[in-house]
Parts: structure tokens; C-alpha cells; sequence
């Protein structure tokens, strides 16, 4: 089950708060921040928020796979401009939570997160390419 929630209060600081100070376990970024500035601190953060200001912009993608490739295992959160079509892909980069702008009904992304039994290529998720699947 995926975790889709209603925008509330940002529930943490900018990239450039995060790094002058020591006391944060939560940190946003921006699609213009360079997520590898996190990499050193990710066993304190309990909570990433990737900013989709633009659902057209898929820079956060991106950052949450570098992020999950470095070894970060806490909650990884697409807020923003989040569409259903999109949940599928965001979860295969390493989001686990969403906060989109807009309501999403939760049949809908239920639908999404089952629609393909296979993927094509690989990303931060565990799922094996039917192509390493048909040929080994």
C-alpha cells in the first residue's frame, strides 16, 4: 500500500537550512537542489520531500533514485503537481508516500500500482526486467 496523503504544513526545511544546522531529521528539495549534498546525512533524515511544482517536471524523479541508490531507506514523499498516471513511475524511483496538490482517488492509484505486471528496465525498486526475466 502506498501512502497518499492531503497537502498540509511543509513538514520540512530546504536543502540549504538542512546543511547549517545539525537537528533536522527532515529535509524538501527543490528540482533545482543537487540531492547527492544528502547523501552523508541519510541515516539521521526520517523524511525526504521531493518538490513537483510541475507535474511536466521530472527532475524529483531523478533525485529519488539517487537517493535510494545511495542507501536511504526512510520515507521518500513526491509533493506537488502528483498525478495517478505518475504514482507508478514515482514508486519505481523510490517514493513511498505522495502529498499531491489535488486529491487522488485511492482506487485509482490502487489501479496504477497493479495495472503492469512487468517492467522494462530497471530502477531503485526491487523489480526485474521481463527482458532478465525471458532471457536470465
Amino acid at each position: 500500500m502506498v501512502e497518499v496523503q492531503n497537502m498540509g504544513e511543509e513538514p520540512a526545511v530546504t536543502l540549504d537550512a538542512f546543511l547549517d544546522q545539525s537537528n533536522a531529521t527532515a529535509v524538501r528539495l527543490e528540482p533545482d537542489d543537487d540531492a547527492r549534498a544528502l547523501i552523508p546525512f541519510l541515516d539521521r533524515l526520517a523524511l525526504i520531500e521531493v518538490a513537483f511544482p510541475k507535474f511536466r517536471d521530472g527532475r524529483g524523479y531523478s533525485s529519488a533514485r539517487i537517493l535510494r541508490e545511495a542507501g536511504y531507506t526512510g520515507e521518500l514523499r513526491a509533493q506537488g503537481d502528483v498525478l495517478v498516471d505518475q504514482i507508478a513511475f514515482m514508486k519505481r524511483c523510490g517514493f513511498d508516500s505522495f502529498a499531491p496538490e489535488s486529491s487522488l482517488n485511492q482506487a485509482d492509484v490502487d489501479a496504477a500500482l497493479s495495472r503492469f505486471e512487468n517492467v522494462y528496465q530497471g530502477a531503485a525498486d526491487a523489480a526485474v526486467p521481463v527482458w532478465k526475466l525471458r532471457h536470465g
